[in-house]
């Protein structure tokens, strides 16, 4: 399996709703970071799905290289 693309190497801060699904770029080639927009079809990632289930604000990684997808845990201090 290859690495995906890093967009940036720190997590996306955002505001979820409590109820609602996200999914989660898992190749990094998305143009709507943190999110999903269809970029990996025809490779081998896929969208990780992260229901809220409270409204607060979430940190996703932005470097995909987690070992908690879809949440940041730091590992992009060490890329």
């Amino acid at each position: 399996m290859s690495d995906p693309v890093i967009p940036q190497k720190s997590p996306y801060p955002v505001q979820v709703d409590a109820g609602k699904s996200y999914f989660w770029c898992a190749c990094g080639k998305s143009a709507n970071q943190p999110f999903c927009d269809g970029s990996h079809k025809g490779g081998e990632f896929t969208p990780v799905k992260f229901e809220a289930t409270e409204t607060k604000t979430v940190y996703f990684c932005g470097c995909k290289h987690t070992a908690n997808p879809v949440m940041c845990d730091g590992t992009h201090k060490n890329l």
